[in-house]
């Protein structure tokens, strides 16, 4: 199939697309390679996917106008996996407009592409954040997600409307994921992890929130990119449900999926794997919650279950040995 995927260069989108790649598919990846992270680990991510006589790059901007939508009508694509996003949580309270700029305005250009290409399934990466302040655990994909926290939630809550209105009017398929704090090996260094080994291994100290008290639901990347890739096939359709729960519009063929390993840590456990694999221990600097930040995260996967037969089952202490070993080997021979 042709497959444009969004956000090639990220984190996900950069996994994603060495599964699609590996089965055959034909990848049009789609990337800003913006600043808000260091560009050479991005060009590092699509070096390894240009390997491949079947991966197309395009670097640019989504939310600029036409160029997505052009792209798309050159590439004629069959599926698009929009993983596209200004990320980062803490970030969006000192910069909203990159976050309005890309995930909203980008999407709808996405959502265009989709709707003139008359798509097979358009398959959209929402997060956990969109929870916000519910407080009931697991967060189920029924829940109300009216109290988002932070500009980036809130974002990603708007994407999650807009498609289910373009999937409504224009029959669009579309299945929404809600990620849950995704971790390993070519992660993002803003995240936890990759900060917390960095300073460890520079004996500089980390920054631990609310004493360290904090539940994740930490999800191995390679994990979740199967999970994505195995559900393009789960075509939505309009009211038809896979099981009791299942999130599946009434009005159109949309549906909304949580993807999390449906077993919480808390951040001190995960912090102490961290000192175990680097035989090293942190410097730690107390400091409270953050604003925008939640105490806990907890996902529901009985859905994701319905739909793929599996959830993430990579243990958090294989998945933080497996970022150590990656960053020792990608970081060191550079120091």
């Amino acid at each position: 199939m042709r497959i444009i995927v969004t956000g090639s260069a990220g984190f996900i989108g950069f996994y994603v697309c060495k599964i699609l790649l590996s089965q055959g598919h034909e990848v049009l990846g789609f990337d800003s390679f913006n600043d808000y992270y260091d560009v050479e680990l991005k060009k590092a991510r699509h070096d390894i996917l240009k390997q491949h006589s079947n991966f197309i790059e395009k670097i640019a901007k989504l939310e600029d106008d036409n160029i997505f939508i052009e792209e798309a009508r050159t590439f004629k694509p069959e599926i698009i996996i929009h993983l596209a996003a200004q990320a980062g949580v803490r970030y969006s309270l000192e910069n909203p407009r990159a976050y309005i700029d890309a995930n909203v305005i980008g999407t709808f250009n996405v959502m265009e592409a989709a709707r003139e290409n008359n798509i097979k399934h358009l398959l959209f990466s929402s997060t956990s954040s969109a929870y916000g302040a519910n407080k009931k655990m697991p967060f189920a994909e029924n829940d109300k997600a009216d109290t988002p926290l932070t500009i980036y939630a809130a974002t990603k809550r708007a994407g999650e409307a807009m498609l289910h209105a373009y999937s409504y009017a224009h029959k669009i398929p579309v299945t929404a994921f809600r990620f849950f704090t995704v971790y390993g090996p070519w992660g993002r260094p803003d995240m936890a992890l990759f900060k917390f080994v960095k300073n460890i291994i520079e004996n500089k100290p980390i920054d631990v929130y609310n004493g360290g008290n904090m539940v994740r639901d930490f999800t191995y990347v390679e994990d979740l990119a199967n999970i994505v890739c195995t559900l393009i096939d789960k075509i939505p359709q309009t009211g038809i449900e896979v099981c009791g729960n299942d999130s599946i519009s009434s009005v159109a063929p949309w549906r909304l999926v949580n993807i999390g390993r449906g077993e919480p840590i808390l951040l001190n456990d995960f912090i102490t794997q961290i000192e175990n694999c680097l035989g090293k221990k942190a410097i730690r600097n107390e400091l409270p919650i953050q604003t925008g930040d939640v105490s806990a995260t907890s996902a529901d996967t009985s859905l994701c279950n319905a739909l793929v037969g599996s959830t993430p089952s990579t243990s958090y202490k294989d998945g933080v040995k497996a970022f150590c070993d990656w960053y020792l080997d990608f970081y060191m021979p550079k120091i």
